[in-house]
């Protein structure tokens, strides 16, 4: 008899023929959420440089600035992905004879989907002007060459190596002993972020002779250069594992703001939105 009921019961059902997904209003809520994320990224850099400064002992703190630009990816996530999800649940076509838990659920899936959307779309838009910038790098690597040690992040900390405290013999220092320190202390923390004891000395002895110190000074010096690129080598990493860290958590954020705002937007589409979802059951 129960058999029977249930198959009398799926008689009236009728699959919609509209599709799951449109495809259209979740490709419209990526580009908006994108368009979004375009404005916002230059307005913050635009706050950015304003609050950064080039003399010491001015502006924001190192810290502050981390801080307040992770803060601000997570608002920008927010704002974009919520006004991209909204747009892709306000703007999906209207399923008939679907049951109010499956709107939900759709509604749900096109505020993600236009969050993942946007995501790829931004990845492969940033990567874009990267790869160009890249392959100009390749290309003019050999023009490039004999300009390499002046460029070079090692340059500064080879100044230090360097420096007279007679500033009459700077102009004595060969320009082939500092691009050798140059690539010397480049390759050495680029292999094994340190400068190994035999070359420790050798720059030891360079230092010396371009700056007329004792041995045992110009060895004190190299030491307390190195130990300053390790310093900023190593904050240097953990501000990018921090930046990192704050952009996994601004997407994720992102991720659950698109698909909340779908359902909204989905809800006003149909007139649903703040009505119970689930209707009484009924008892026969």
């Amino acid at each position: 008899m129960a058999q029977a009921f249930r198959e009398d019961a799926q008689v009236g059902v009728v699959e919609p023929s509209v599709a799951g997904v449109s495809w259209a209003a979740v490709l419209a809520g990526a580009v908006a959420s994108l368009a979004l994320t375009l404005v916002l990224l230059s307005f913050g850099a635009g706050m950015g440089f304003s609050v950064v400064s080039p003399w010491g002992n001015s502006g924001v703190s190192a810290t502050t600035f981390k801080i307040g630009t992770g803060l601000y990816f997570i608002v920008m996530a927010m704002i974009s992905s919520a006004v991209g999800g909204y747009l892709a649940g306000r703007l999906r076509t209207k399923w008939v004879g679907v049951q109010t838990t499956e709107v939900h659920f759709r509604d749900t899936a096109h505020g993600f989907l236009a969050w993942a959307a946007a995501s790829v779309l931004g990845a492969v838009l940033l990567a874009a002007p990267a790869t160009t910038l890249l392959g100009g790098t390749l290309a003019g690597a050999t023009q490039g060459a004999a300009n390499a040690a002046q460029n070079s992040p090692m340059s500064g900390y080879v100044d230090t190596l360097m420096r007279s405290d007679n500033p009459s013999s700077q102009g004595q220092q060969t320009g082939d002993s500092r691009g050798e320190m140059v690539r010397l202390f480049t390759n050495s923390f680029h292999k094994d972020n340190d400068v190994s004891p035999a070359d420790r000395t050798y720059v030891a002895k360079v230092v010396s002779a371009r700056t007329g110190l004792s041995q045992a000074d110009a060895e004190k010096r190299v030491n307390d250069v190195v130990t300053q690129v390790k310093t900023d080598l190593d904050a240097a990493r953990k501000a990018a594992m921090q930046i990192a860290i704050w952009l996994t958590l601004s997407l994720f954020i992102g991720a659950f703001c698109a698909s909340l705002a779908a359902t909204e937007g989905g809800g006003l589409r149909d007139g649903t939105w703040g009505k119970k979802a689930y209707a009484p059951a009924t008892n026969r």
